[in-house]
């Protein structure tokens, strides 16, 4: 059974406020006492409030519909309104609502979008909020404070309601009858793409992700092979280093012969329902998918291995990987608003959200959870994560078009080298000439 927390009442609030000032007033008639009494007891007015999901779909949105009833039953006066966008859409459709000033009161935001959104200024600090709140002390503060170091005026517009970390996810029994092991390298993980294929069934080692997404995906994975930071000790991005170009000629050179044609433009749901129909043997993305895998497999039948190391051994992850809860500045109901965000936030609605999703729980109370001790996926990211030696880098969040950049130039970037009509190098050059460019501006602008 799911343990209920009591909230103090803001009735009781509202009675006792009332019955103090009554007593200070030196005896008003009886009439005006029983006024106050009765508007007192009145309940709050009802409202509706307007909730986007940013990853809609078979997988979440019953979810978000679980997690919103047992939302409306502690607060009946509140009205959650649910509207799903899939994923590969959701940016746009923010874009545009800001652009229209139409926004919703409540949103899921990428950790990449706050800095934007924020400087667009569509988002409600949350700070006084959040400080005033149980949750507080309740969050992963490395994940809190990395929302509030990434925007330009260092205020908190993000709550972050789950964690993540890219790994890949493999099919165990393809493994055992190959008699092929894991890969714990990259040059490992290169080999068994090759031994994993078998064209007569209609199965590939690996699904390389080309459409919407793609720039998050090799991001990840060629930093995982190099260990770099994102930028060099004299400010120079690193993205078109050496060993980049090496492991991007490498690793899109599989395509179309050990991975599936249709991967050019495949997006998430595309490389993972390829995994859990049985086209491919690995997949790279993270504990996120673990519901789908779960009820589209059997079990014992898959499971999450962290990605390869670097040469000399060590993990690598990318820092501020999170998706969080975010309020809009046009909301008229901040208050009903921030209810949301600190339920979906609470140790019940995240162990419930996350346990579903098979996401990483930054509410450290549900850590003791026996969903969480048991959950195999969940052991490998704390595996990775409490490394000494695992390396943690920061891409520059901070920078206003960041998330553009991987939308526009490093997606349609990773179609065409995948197609052949741009070479690794000539990719690489151009996005780290779009990183450099803005970090540039950025630093003339806001570093003088």
């Amino acid at each position: 059974m799911l343990k209920r927390k009591l909230a103090t009442s803001a009735l009781a609030l509202t009675v006792a406020s009332s019955m103090f000032l009554t007593a200070c007033g030196g005896g008003g008639d009886e009439k005006k006492v029983e006024n106050n009494k009765k508007a007192a007891a009145k309940p709050e007015e009802p409202v509706t409030i307007t909730f986007w999901d940013e990853n809609a779909g078979p997988a979440r949105t019953p979810v978000w519909e679980e997690v919103i009833k047992r939302f409306e039953a502690k607060y009946p006066n509140i009205t959650v309104e649910y509207v799903g966008i899939p994923n590969s859409s959701a940016k746009s459709k923010y874009d545009a609502a800001i652009a229209a000033e139409d926004t919703p009161d409540i949103g899921s935001v990428q950790t990449t979008w706050l800095p934007e959104f924020s400087i667009r200024g569509a988002l409600k600090p949350l700070d006084s909020y959040y400080d005033k709140s149980d949750v507080s002390k309740k969050l992963n503060k490395a994940a809190v404070d990395v929302n509030k170091e990434i925007t330009r005026d260092k205020k908190l517009y993000g709550i972050p309601y789950a964690q993540n970390l890219d790994a890949l996810w493999i099919r165990t029994d393809w493994f055992e009858q190959a008699g092929v092991k894991e890969p714990k390298t990259w040059d490992e993980f290169f080999t068994v793409i090759e031994k994993m294929k078998d064209p007569a069934q209609n199965r590939y080692g690996f699904t390389i992700r080309g459409g919407a997404g793609a720039s998050f995906t090799i991001q990840r994975a060629m930093f995982a092979y190099s260990g770099l930071d994102y930028f060099d000790k004299n400010g120079k991005s690193n993205i078109n280093d050496p060993k980049h170009v090496e492991f991007v000629e490498k690793y899109y050179s599989f395509y179309d012969k050990s991975t599936p044609k249709s991967d050019i433009t495949n997006g998430y749901k595309e490389m993972i329902a390829a995994f859990d129909t049985g086209v491919v043997g690995m997949v790279h993305h993270n504990p996120g998918s673990f519901g789908e895998h779960s009820k589209a497999l059997p079990a014992g039948s898959f499971k999450m291995i962290p990605l390869p190391t670097t040469k000399d051994g060590r993990y690598v992850a990318e820092g501020g990987n999170a998706v969080n809860l975010a309020m809009f500045k046009a909301t008229k109901n901040p208050d009903a608003a921030w209810k949301f965000i600190e339920f979906v936030n609470s140790e019940d609605a995240q162990s419930y959200w996350n346990q579903q999703t098979g996401q990483i729980p930054t509410n450290k109370d549900v850590l003791d959870d026996q969903w969480v001790q048991d959950a195999q996926h969940i052991k490998v990211a704390f595996e990775v994560y409490n490394n000494s030696k695992t390396k943690i880098y920061m891409p520059p969040f901070y920078l206003p078009d960041y998330r553009t950049i991987l939308d526009t130039i490093v997606d349609p970037g990773v179609q065409s080298v995948m197609s052949g009509k741009m070479t690794a190098k000539e990719f690489l050059d151009q996005w780290a000439k779009a990183i450099e460019d803005s970090k540039a501006k950025y630093d003339a602008t806001f570093k003088k």
